[in-house]
């Protein structure tokens, strides 16, 4: 294993799949920082989506992201509100305009194709071979790191299932929905 030439590899196919997003936000007057915040906040759920989250994920400078935040809000992208039981919190929702920008560009048009014509041609790549390796890269780098893990709901320690099926967050005692439990946590902690 050549761990220099998987780095090239990993950096040129993220390269080519900025490159594309790139070109499509052209018409949208956006960055590719501003869509990456707009997704993030399209995938996380109720706990996680205010600036500070944002962040974090991103891994940028809350100044940065303060400016991305209010680009998007500006063209009507997300809509604020304030936390109705703690007025310092900010809550970033994904306004439907938002949502339609996501289905546009997530995921890159590029992967779609190479995607559908390898599954038609068979020729070679293993998309659940290549999931299961991903997510474990993902996971090995981010526990090196001390990273948190953003993990989608269902997948946290913190998730209940209660007897009559519905779900509660055991670290904000909070009653989950169906929807909750498939979106990313800023709290997550892995439950394997």
């Amino acid at each position: 294993m050549n761990i220099t030439f998987i780095h090239q590899l990993l950096e040129r196919i993220g390269n080519l799949i900025r490159n594309e997003t790139r070109m499509c936000l052209v018409e949208h007057g956006l960055q590719p920082v501003q869509l990456d915040a707009l997704y993030y906040l399209s995938v996380c759920n109720r706990f996680s989506n205010t600036p500070k989250a944002v962040t974090e994920y991103l891994g940028l400078t809350k100044g940065t992201v303060s400016q991305s935040l209010k680009v998007l809000e500006s063209k009507g992208y997300v809509r604020k509100s304030i936390d109705p039981d703690d007025k310092r919190i900010t809550h970033l929702t994904v306004t439907e305009q938002g949502e339609s920008l996501i289905a546009v560009t997530q995921p890159s048009q590029l992967l779609k194709k190479v995607w559908q014509d390898s599954r038609e041609d068979e020729c070679g790549l293993d998309g659940e071979l290549l999931e299961q390796q991903l997510i474990s890269l993902l996971a090995a780098i981010q526990q090196q790191n001390q990273c948190k893990s953003f993990g989608v709901c269902k997948t946290c320690k913190h998730n209940q299932t209660l007897t009559d099926g519905t779900h509660l967050c055991g670290l904000t005692q909070v009653a989950l929905t169906d929807s909750d439990i498939q979106k990313i946590c800023i709290e997550h902690i892995d439950s394997i």
